[in-house]
């Protein structure tokens, strides 16, 4: 136990030496803070990670990188464009996910806050304190042009290769954009539309969970719509 905890306080003072500050979900005008964590025995889908079973600082490593992702899908968002099919027509729901930009795990900005181990679980707490043009893209988001959704996303039930960690967590991810972009549309539109075109945040840290051996996301997000098609249109 005293091993675990002196690895747990080297990963805090090894990443960022920070005092811990409390255990709490936030957005605040300058700074953003979320929690993430890594198993440290990860077996996805009945395939065995390749780096199993972790070290500390590797699972560190591996919370810094969600962290990263998370904290970029928050401040940037994704452009997308959905296509919201009609299986009458034959016509696939398809939706693409592009990053506006992207936040790396080594980014100055972002700072560990506290960690701890827990059934073979690393657990970080990270901030993000946002630059100036950073707060103004926040600004943007909390406007009251911009829709609210949420869902609940799964990555696949099945792979034949095994991706890695983090492409399973963000097809969880994507797939809840996808749900929680249906479900507002359904809720919006009188006519069900057939594409639709504009940008997507996250809202706040999804929640990642394993589902019959799956991951699963669930996940708040802000929507801003720049075009919708109807199939009046065709």
């Amino acid at each position: 136990m005293l091993k675990r905890v002196f690895l747990v306080f080297s990963l805090f003072f090894v990443f960022y030496p920070l005092c811990a500050q409390d255990r709490e979900s936030g957005q605040h005008p300058y700074v953003l803070r979320g929690e993430v964590y890594a198993d440290m025995e990860p077996i996805y889908l009945g395939h065995v990670d390749s780096e199993y079973p972790l070290d500390v600082l590797t699972a560190g490593r591996r919370a810094l990188e969600e962290a990263a992702l998370l904290f970029s899908a928050m401040i940037y968002g994704w452009s997308f464009y959905y296509e919201v099919g009609e299986r009458a027509r034959g016509i696939a729901e398809n939706l693409e996910l592009e990053p506006v930009a992207l936040i790396v795990s080594g980014d100055p900005r972002m700072q560990v806050t506290d960690t701890r181990l827990e059934d073979s679980r690393l657990r970080v707490w990270a901030d993000y304190h946002l630059s100036d043009s950073q707060q103004g893209n926040m600004r943007v988001w909390r406007t009251g042009t911009i829709r609210n959704a949420q869902a609940v996303g799964y990555g696949p039930d099945a792979i034949d290769e095994y991706p890695g960690w983090l492409e399973l967590k963000k097809a969880a991810l994507e797939d809840a954009a996808r749900t929680a972009l249906r479900a507002m549309l359904r809720g919006s539109e009188r006519n069900r539309p057939k594409e639709v075109s504009g940008f997507i945040s996250l809202a706040s840290f999804p929640r990642f969970f394993i589902d019959s051996g799956r991951w699963a996301a669930s996940a708040r997000f802000r929507v801003q719509i720049e075009e919708i098609i109807p199939f009046s249109a065709f």
